[in-house]
């Protein structure tokens, strides 16, 4: 299976703002990425408790998104890759590979889904990444550590 070619336009609304989402990411725009939610909407990255949720409740609101996308995505070097994309109704599940570039030049791989839901106006309401923070940091310690 081919990957998924997420700088090209979907005509499945969830699918298309999944895309958009990772575009402005690419782009390190934050405003155009702060409008693609609701402005009530959750954002759970990784979803449960971690260090980056605490509460494992998730961001709720542009205001705690907005301070989500400072904490972890402003300096983000990463790369993605869609491998995989299912769009359904209003929700698009996506099968992803993000890579980033280690202080010590290595590359790291992390795998996740990152599940969009949306209102009838096409704003996220939803966006849920499901990926395995302590698994993560074990790989980045191993990574850091090695030659």
């Amino acid at each position: 299976m081919s990957d998924v070619d997420f700088t090209k336009d979907s005509a499945f609304p969830a699918q298309q703002v999944g895309f958009f989402s990772m575009r402005n990411v690419k782009a390190k725009n934050r405003t155009a990425w702060l409008e693609l939610f609701a402005d009530d909407a959750l954002l759970q990255d990784p979803v449960g408790a971690s260090p980056l949720d605490p509460s494992g409740l998730g961001h709720r609101g542009k205001a705690a998104i907005g301070a989500f996308w400072d904490m972890v995505i402003a300096d983000n070097n990463g790369t993605f890759r869609v491998r995989e994309s299912y769009p359904c109704a209003n929700e698009c599940a996506n099968v992803i590979t993000l890579t980033q570039t280690l202080p010590n030049g290595k590359p790291m791989d992390v795998n996740f889904v990152a599940v969009y839901r949306v209102n009838d106006a096409g704003k996220i309401v939803s966006l849920k990444a499901y990926w395995q923070f302590d698994k993560m940091m074990e790989k980045f310690a191993e990574l850091m550590a090695s030659d």
